[in-house]
Order: structure tokens, then C-alpha cells, then sequence
């Protein structure tokens, strides 16, 4: 196998021809995206430049108090996301908290397994491991636990009437929000779902493309990609799992009332 190709900042730019021609059909067609597309690419190319040198930097430190804080900033800012995605957050410190505290779990848990029990690098926190890992495993437990939660308070808002008339009948508040809550569960499953029945076929995933690019053999880089699909199902399907139930648990009191004063524009 070769080895590793370096790129030019040369070749970034010419990288960057079809996005540019993209923003000149949007200027013909009058579509409004050109300044959307220009931003949106200047700001992942600044994050992504300065991320590297970052991660550079800790990755030569080697120490564990950078690690874990390189991974709570991720954490913090993939919380942050999940709460300005739903319409419709939880009141107060629940907003925020409830998505960043599942994928904490969820995160945790997958990533620790993965490197104490599969990787195993010495010391099991490396950087150069640990961190990329949890930022796969947060990227798309994210996306799933987000649109969990966005899809059972919007679900539950539209549906009022109906839990409650439920609840007057005697049911439970589990018993009455099942439909929203398994409907909830499907939204949050599905990406995750999508993304394992296109893997191969229909297409190379980033990390087995990247480790091919960089001379690694392609079975080889198979079987860390198939471990990677693993671990991100396991992973966003606990997050899913927590967040929603976490959040139901919110919406509703002990005496199984519905609560959606508890969310932002959940009165309405």
C-alpha cells in the first residue's frame, strides 16, 4: 500500500471550484443561498483550521486533564445544538441539560467500552484516539437525540387534547403519551438506521475513506468501520432512548397530568 498523500492549502482552494460554482447558480437562479453557501463555508474552514491546531497541541501534550476538557467543550457545544434544533425545549436548565446529559451518558459509555475493551491504546485515554471517537459518537448521537426530542414536544403540543382525554379515562401518563413517545423513538432511531443501510454499497463512509486514502488496507479499514457503525447505533440509540424518556418524565408530574407549561411555547 502507499503511503499517506499530503495536501497543498493550493489544493483546498481548488477543492473549493464546484461549491464556488454552486454560489454562482444560486446569484443566476436568484435562489439567496450565495452569502448562506460563502459563510457557511468560511466558517467550517476557519473551525476546522483552528481545530487542527488545537488538537495538535494536546495531542503532544499527552495529558488527561486536556483531554477531558477538549471533550466537555465538545459536549457543551453538541448540547447547545440539540436545544437551538427543537422548536419547542424544555423550560429553564432542562432545555440544554436533558440532551447534553443523555449523550454524556451515552457518549461515556460507548467511547469507554470502545477503548478499553476494543482499541486498547496505552494510555487508554489517548488523545489521538479518545477524542475523535467521542467526537463521532456525539456527532450523531446528537442528530438523533435532537430530532427524539424535537418530535415528542412538538407530537405532544399537537396532541393535547388527546393525552389528556387519555388520562381521564384512567390511563397512565406513560400509557396515554405511548404513541408520541414510540413516534418520538422512530425520528431519533432513523437516521442512524439510514446511515447503516447505505453504508457499502451506496456509499464509503469518511473515516474508511480517510484511513483508505492514508494507505491502510481496505479490510483493514472494513473492520474499523464496521466497529465505528456499531458503536454510533449503540451510542445514539441509548442517547435517544434517555433523552426521550427523560423529557416525558419532565412534561408529566407523579399525579399523571400533562405539563407542557414546562415547555417553551408548549401552552400555545
Amino acid at each position: 500500500m502507499t503511503g499517506y498523500l499530503a495536501l497543498t492549502y493550493w489544493d483546498l482552494v481548488a477543492a473549493s471550484v464546484f461549491l464556488l460554482l454552486n454560489a454562482v447558480f444560486s446569484i443566476v437562479l436568484d435562489l439567496g443561498l450565495t452569502r448562506t453557501l460563502i459563510v457557511s463555508a468560511v466558517r467550517m474552514s476557519v473551525q476546522l483550521i483552528l481545530v487542527g491546531l488545537v488538537l495538535k497541541a494536546i495531542f503532544l501534550a499527552g495529558s488527561l486533564l486536556w483531554t477531558l476538557l477538549a471533550a466537555a467543550v465538545m459536549l457543551a457545544f453538541a448540547g447547545r445544538e440539540i436545544w437551538a434544533r427543537q422548536d419547542r425545549q424544555l423550560s429553564g436548565l432542562w432545555g440544554p441539560g436533558l440532551g447534553a446529559a443523555a449523550m454524556l451518558v451515552a457518549g461515556t459509555l460507548v467511547t469507554v467500552y470502545a477503548l478499553a475493551g476494543l482499541i486498547r491504546p496505552d494510555p487508554v485515554w489517548l488523545p489521538q484516539y479518545a477524542l475523535p471517537l467521542f467526537g463521532m459518537v456525539l456527532g450523531n448521537t446528537m442528530t438523533g437525540v435532537s430530532l427524539g426530542l424535537d418530535t415528542l414536544h412538538t407530537a405532544l403540543a399537537r396532541g393535547r387534547r388527546e393525552v389528556e382525554a387519555q388520562l381521564l379515562l384512567g390511563r397512565t401518563r406513560w400509557e396515554a403519551t405511548r404513541p408520541f413517545t414510540r413516534q418520538a423513538l422512530r425520528a431519533g432511531f432513523t437516521p442512524i438506521i439510514n446511515a447503516m443501510a447505505a453504508t457499502g454499497v451506496v456509499s464509503l463512509p469518511g473515516m474508511m475513506t480517510g484511513q483508505i486514502l492514508s494507505g491502510v488496507d481496505p479490510r483493514e479499514a472494513v473492520k474499523y468501520q464496521l466497529m465505528i457503525m456499531f458503536l454510533l447505533g449503540g451510542a445514539t440509540g441509548l442517547g435517544v432512548l434517555g433523552a426521550t424518556f427523560g423529557s416525558l418524565w419532565r412534561v408529566t408530574d407523579t399525579r399523571h397530568r400533562l405539563r407542557l407549561d414546562r415547555l417553551n411555547g408548549g401552552s400555545r
